[in-house]
């Protein structure tokens, strides 16, 4: 996702900046960066939860 940032504003294949940049996979791989990070921190928030349950139940 991160390499396609870049990829919206240069040319892969001389190098070049574009003239017209594609803005729609700009955003795109700045959605999809944003998915992972919200994603990984609620599977962290589930593992915490049971992790706390598990340490409670144990008294």
């Amino acid at each position: 996702m991160i390499v396609t940032i870049p990829i919206a504003f240069v040319e892969p294949s001389t190098g070049e900046i574009r003239e017209q940049p594609y803005i729609g996979l700009f955003y795109l791989s700045i959605a999809g960066i944003i998915i992972i990070v919200l994603y990984s921190s609620y599977q962290e928030r589930k593992e915490r939860q049971k992790a706390n349950a598990k340490r409670r139940a144990r008294k």
